[in-house]
């Protein structure tokens, strides 16, 4: 087989595997439609719990109550078939890696996608409700807190990203680590830059409050703790100096 020849046949092994995928969202979107009302309730539920007794969110925009619910499914549909666009990736790549590469790889794919569920899943059972008692209390006397659905679905699935992406920290660690970029060594001594990091990240990515500030850099550091400690099992030897 010539160099084209390949270069065309893993083109269209990509571009198949990229249909599979997304099939797959497009499928689980269809079955998630009738509950895209549902789904937009629970996502909204640590909101409807924090705000006043009276008090509920609004649609601004005509369009809203049927688009919003339905913007949410299709990423519940991505996010649900994560698992499913990992396989396919590690499936396209596995054949270009060294058995140790696989052995490495592997593992990471499986636990990136735990890792940014968890992410997700701590920002909405610990950050949401924190965040939102808390932002609601200080409105001013006589003024109602009516959050529009749409800026609040893009509110959430904002922090939702922040905080999967975040969660990715252990996983970024070992790779570095592995490719031999920086040695756990080093990161432990740049441990005070990387908690203050930490806390600046929790001050862009979270709502303007001290306490949801601390819950993502916390979090974040404790992450970069154990990234370090699994790196050190993956890190490339020093070389030896004659």
């Amino acid at each position: 087989m010539t160099t084209q020849q390949g270069l065309i046949s893993h083109l269209i092994e990509l571009r198949s595997r990229i249909l599979k995928m997304l099939v797959s969202v497009l499928l689980i979107f269809v079955v998630l439609t009738p509950f895209a009302q549902d789904i937009y309730h629970i996502l909204a539920q640590p909101l409807l719990n924090a705000l006043p007794e009276g008090a509920s969110m609004i649609a601004t925009d005509v369009a809203s109550p049927f688009l919003a619910p339905f913007k949410l499914t299709l990423v519940v549909a991505f996010f649900i078939a994560i698992p499913y666009i990992l396989y396919h990736i590690w499936g396209f790549i596995a054949p270009a890696l060294y058995r140790n590469e696989k052995k490495l790889i592997a593992p990471l794919l499986f636990s990136s996608s735990l890792l940014f569920y968890a992410g997700m899943a701590f920002a909405y059972f610990v950050l949401f409700p924190v965040a939102f008692a808390f932002l609601t209390s200080f409105a001013p006397e006589g003024v109602v807190v009516s959050t529009d659905i749409s800026s609040y679905l893009s509110f959430v699935l904002t922090i939702f990203f922040a905080f999967g992406i975040a969660f990715e920290i252990p996983i970024a660690i070992i790779l570095l680590c592995w490719t031999g970029v920086t040695t756990p060594q080093q990161l432990r001594q740049k441990r005070p830059y990387v908690i203050v990091g930490a806390f600046v990240v929790g001050m862009l990515l979270t709502p303007p409050d001290v306490i949801s500030q601390v819950l993502l850099a916390i979090p974040m550091w404790i992450l970069f703790e154990v990234g370090v400690i699994i790196g050190s099992i993956y890190a490339k030897p020093a070389p030896v100096i004659n």
